[in-house]
């Protein structure tokens, strides 16, 4: 095993790890239209848990996809 078997595997980490932050980013403004802390502006539930999750689940599948596409040829790099 070379260097270059195992770092296959961390750049297909890395991929699912950079498609996991563009969802969480995108899901973050959901839903923040609830009561807000008046000093600070900022929501009193932000629901970071239940948007994580979802960011999760969301990034499996858009990760899935882009490895099927990498995998049968039909995406080089």
């Amino acid at each position: 095993m070379t260097i270059a078997d195992g770092l296959h595997y961390v750049v297909i980490f890395s991929a699912y790890v950079v498609i996991w932050f563009i969802t969480l980013f995108c899901l973050l403004p959901i839903g923040m239209s609830g009561p807000m802390d008046p000093e600070t502006g900022a929501p009193l539930n932000p629901m970071l848990k239940k948007k994580m999750i979802w960011a999760s689940g969301i990034a499996a599948v858009v990760w899935a996809v882009f490895y099927a596409l990498i995998g049968f040829g039909w995406l080089e790099l």
